[in-house]
């Protein structure tokens, strides 16, 4: 069986886009790979490493990663089960038009100065929509277009701009804990127990939390566990199912905190994801 599952849901002179699946079977790093075009990758399940040089990023629903053409990279899988992500190719001068010109190298071929971004909870719907709307010919393909593109200028506007200025021994600590909590999404984790599992102080992997990604930590964890219910609610009859499989004290609970992420009721969401494009 093939280690990737690639699926081609659109293909334009602006924008092309695939779901890429993986396996996950390789626990260590892989051999260097690069791709042939700059692309925006939006993981949407699962969780992975990407390393290019000595930086390393985790590859998580709260993150876009940002892959320039040529540039070598690994991919390790701290995790098993596997990932999925949603690859958005952007014509390059309209990535260029997209692009703050702070994240763009300043020279040479369009490549990024970053490896990775954070998305908001915005970000984390539009790729759902797009997502589950290609899959089912429920959009046209002007309006997968344009959904594509509002969903590149978002994530690479300044909502993603955070950089607390952490050194790379805290951001590697960080690391460890958002592999933690992406490694079993459901369970009810406490402060004691990431801490005893990651070999370090409560009070200093908060500090740490807040200072490298900008948001409380069991703010990163709950947006990681309702992107994985945009990831399934499309296809979910049983929402009270979901809540509790994804961790939530009731379905009550769960569906109000997934309106005020995304602005509307799971139920709600599900319909729209299921609707024919006007």
């Amino acid at each position: 069986m093939a280690e990737f599952e690639i699926r081609r849901l659109l293909d334009t002179a602006s924008v092309a886009v695939r779901d890429v699946r993986c396996r996950g079977e390789c626990r260590h790093r892989s051999g260097e790979e690069c791709v042939s075009a700059t692309h925006v990758v939006f993981p949407y399940r699962g969780v992975y490493l990407r390393h290019v040089g000595s930086e390393q990023s985790v590859a998580d629903a709260n993150h876009a990663l940002l892959f320039n053409a040529g540039e070598g990279y690994r991919v390790s899988h701290p995790v098993s089960g596997g990932d999925a992500s949603l690859v958005l190719v952007v014509a390059a001068p309209l990535l260029r038009e997209l692009a703050p010109a702070g994240l763009l190298r300043p020279r040479g071929e369009l490549g990024f100065r970053r490896q990775s971004v954070q998305i908001d909870p915005r970000a984390q719907a539009l790729v759902a929509l797009l997502r589950h709307s290609l899959e089912h010919g429920r959009i046209e393909s002007l309006e997968a277009e344009s959904l594509a593109l509002t969903l590149v200028c978002r994530t690479l506007g300044p909502r993603s701009a955070h950089d607390g200025g952490a050194g790379p021994a805290r951001r590697r600590l960080v690391d460890r804990v958002k592999v933690l909590l992406a490694s079993d999404l459901g369970r009810r984790w406490s402060l004691a127990e990431i801490a005893a599992a990651i070999g370090g102080s409560a009070v200093y992997l908060t500090q740490a939390f807040q200072q490298v990604e900008g948001v409380p930590l069991y703010r990163y964890h709950l947006r990681l566990r309702l992107a994985r219910a945009l990831d399934r609610v499309a296809d979910a009859e049983d929402m009270s199912a979901l809540a509790q499989d994804l961790g939530f004290s009731s379905h009550s609970h769960f569906a109000a905190a997934f309106k005020q992420a995304y602005g509307r009721s799971p139920s709600a969401f599900r319909q729209s994801a299921r609707a024919k494009s006007t």
